[in-house]
C-alpha cells in the first residue's frame, strides 16, 4: 500500500492555522480499507492520496475512489486509489469508506444518478453547465443577488491593480518611442483585452492611459484601439457601458477565447499588448497521472449523488429517473427556453433558474485512471502533441498534472497577433513548477456557477519558447498574499 500527503504545509504549524492531524484522518480510513482487503496482494495494490480540497464548492467528495485500468507495463501496479480530502475529514470517514469499498466491490451505484459515460475531463458536461454560465450570467446574477466578481477572493479581481496598469503603459511607451525614433511606428495602436469582464479594468487601463499619455505628450491616445473580448454577450454590453468615454477608441469582439484567431485573425503581427486575466483557469483541461512509470488519462462521469437527486426531483415535479433528461434539456435550451418547453416541471423562468443552480451545487465527478498508449497518440490541442508533456511527467515519480487543452490552445492561437514589439501579459492561477503538483490540489473547483482550475505554466512556457518567445512567470507585484502568478510573454531577442 502506498500513502501519499500531497498539502505537506499543512502539516506543520503556520501562521493563523493549526496543522491537520493526520490521524483523524487517516487511522479510520486505513483500518477500513484493511478490514475490506482480501488478501495482501489487493491491500498492496491499494493507493491512499490525501489533498486540501481548498474550494469550498468542488465536484469530490470526503472520501472518493478511482479505478485504475491496465496495469504496469512490468510488474503488478496500484488498482485503486482511495483519495481523501482532509479539510472535509470527520469522524464517520471509517464508516464512509468501508461502504464505498463495499459497493465498489460490487460494481453497484445505486448511491449516485449518472448524467453522462465516461469522458476525459475537458469533455465532461461541466463544461456545459460553464457554458451556460457565461451565457445566461444576468440570470444568475439575479437568482444570487450578486455579481460574479464577489466569488473572487477578496471580491475582485486583482487585474484592475492600478500599479499594474501603470507599470504596463509606460511599457508600452518605451517600445513606441523607441520605434517612433526609427519611424516605423504603425499609425494604429492595438491592445487586446481577452475577457474583459464587466469592463472596469478596461475603463481603468483606458483612463490611466489618458492621463500618462498627456504627461507624455506624444498623443498615443489619438491612434490607440483598444479591443475588448469576452465570451458573453451580457458581459460585453457591462462592458461596453464601463468605457462609455472612450467609446471612439474601443470595439467589442464575442470570442471564443479557445480560438481567438477566428475573430482577431485580421490583426496578426500588430498587437502591441494582448492583456488576460482569469480567462485560462476557466477553460476545459484534461488531466494526465504518472501512477507506476505509466501514463494515464483522467477520465470523470459526472452525477448526483442519490439523497441531493431525490431533493431535486421532487422540486421539479418528477421521478429521479427523469433528472437526467431535464438536465440535458437545460444544458441544450438554457433556463428561459426550458421553463416555456417543461411548464409541468417550471412554472416560470426563475424556476428553472433554481432547479440550474441546483443540479450544479450538487454535481460531482466519479474518477477513473485509463492507460495512455504513449504521449504522442494524445493530443493536447490542434497541432499540439502530448509529447510535449513528456519532460513534465518523466520525472521517475508519480504526478497528477493538468494537460491544459483549452490554455493552450488559446495560447498558441494568440502568439501570432502579437507585434514583434508586443507583449503578451496575463494574469492568473499558474502551477509554475510541477512539485506544486505534488504538493496542493489544482483544481477542478467551482467559482459561483464556472469551473475554475489552475494552469500548467510549466507546458505553456514549453510551447511559447518553440514558437520563439520567451515566457517568464513571477508572484503578482501588487497584493500581498494572492495566488495569482503573472505571465509575461515577448518575442525572443
Amino acid at each position: 500500500m502506498l500513502v501519499e500527503v500531497r498539502p505537506v504545509a499543512r502539516l506543520l504549524r503556520m501562521s493563523g492555522r493549526d496543522p491537520v492531524d493526520l490521524t483523524v484522518a487517516l487511522d479510520p480510513v486505513l483500518r477500513a480499507a484493511i478490514a475490506d482487503a482480501q488478501g495482501p496482494d489487493e491491500l498492496a495494490r491499494l493507493r491512499v492520496v490525501c489533498d486540501w480540497v481548498q474550494y469550498r464548492d468542488n465536484f469530490r467528495e470526503a472520501l472518493q475512489l478511482r479505478p485504475v485500468l491496465g496495469g504496469r507495463r512490468n510488474g503488478p501496479s496500484p488498482a485503486l486509489e482511495l483519495a481523501v480530502d482532509l479539510r472535509r475529514a470527520g469522524p464517520d470517514l471509517g464508516a464512509v469508506t468501508a461502504a464505498a469499498l463495499r459497493e465498489h466491490r460490487g460494481g453497484d451505484d445505486a448511491g449516485r444518478l449518472t448524467l453522462e459515460d465516461w469522458v476525459p475531463t475537458s469533455q465532461s458536461l461541466i463544461w456545459s453547465f460553464n457554458t451556460l454560465y457565461w451565457q445566461h450570467l444576468q440570470l444568475w446574477e439575479q437568482a444570487t443577488g450578486r455579481g460574479y466578481e464577489s466569488a473572487l477572493p477578496g471580491g475582485q479581481s486583482d487585474a484592475r491593480n492600478i500599479e499594474s496598469i501603470r507599470e504596463i503603459i509606460r511599457e508600452l511607451f518605451a517600445a513606441w518611442d523607441e520605434l517612433a525614433e526609427r519611424r516605423a511606428l504603425p499609425e494604429e495602436l492595438y491592445i487586446v483585452e481577452l475577457g474583459v469582464g464587466n469592463g472596469s479594468h478596461a475603463r481603468t487601463w483606458l483612463d490611466t492611459f489618458v492621463e500618462l499619455d498627456r504627461a507624455h505628450g506624444r498623443d498615443y491616445y489619438r491612434r490607440l484601439h483598444y479591443l475588448m473580448c469576452d465570451y458573453s454577450p451580457h458581459v460585453l454590453e457591462l462592458a461596453r457601458a464601463s468605457v462609455a468615454d472612450h467609446a471612439a477608441h474601443v470595439s467589442s469582439f464575442v470570442l471564443d477565447a479557445m480560438h481567438p484567431m477566428t475573430t482577431l485573425g485580421f490583426l496578426r503581427f500588430k498587437a502591441f499588448l494582448v492583456y488576460i486575466s482569469n480567462v485560462y483557469d476557466n477553460l476545459p483541461t484534461d488531466e494526465i497521472a504518472t501512477i507506476g512509470h505509466r501514463e494515464h488519462l483522467v477520465q470523470v462521469r459526472a452525477y448526483l449523488p442519490a439523497d441531493r437527486a431525490e431533493q431535486i426531483a421532487r422540486c421539479a415535479g418528477t421521478e429521479p429517473s427523469g433528472l437526467g433528461r431535464l438536465v440535458t434539456r437545460l444544458l441544450k435550451l438554457g433556463p428561459v427556453l426550458l421553463a416555456e418547453a417543461a411548464p409541468e416541471h417550471f412554472a416560470d423562468v426563475e424556476a428553472a433558474v433554481a432547479f440550474w443552480r441546483a443540479c450544479w451545487q450538487a454535481v460531482r465527478l466519479a474518477e477513473r485512471y485509463v492507460p495512455l498508449h504513449g504521449l504522442d497518440t494524445y493530443d493536447i490541442a490542434p497541432g499540439i502533441s502530448g509529447e510535449l508533456l513528456r519532460p513534465l511527467v518523466a520525472t521517475g515519480r508519480d504526478v497528477r498534472m493538468h494537460a491544459a487543452n483549452g490554455a493552450a490552445a488559446s495560447f498558441a492561437e494568440t502568439l501570432p497577433l502579437l507585434h514583434p514589439y508586443g507583449r503578451l501579459h496575463c494574469h492568473d492561477l499558474f502551477v509554475t513548477g510541477v512539485e506544486d503538483y505534488r504538493t496542493g490540489f489544482r483544481g477542478p473547483g467551482k467559482y459561483d456557477g464556472s469551473v475554475v482550475n489552475w494552469v500548467n505554466g510549466p507546458l505553456l512556457a514549453h510551447i511559447g519558447t518553440r514558437k520563439g518567445f520567451d515566457v517568464t512567470f513571477e508572484p503578482f507585484a501588487h497584493r500581498i498574499g494572492s495566488n495569482i502568478i503573472t505571465m509575461r510573454v515577448h518575442v525572443r531577442d
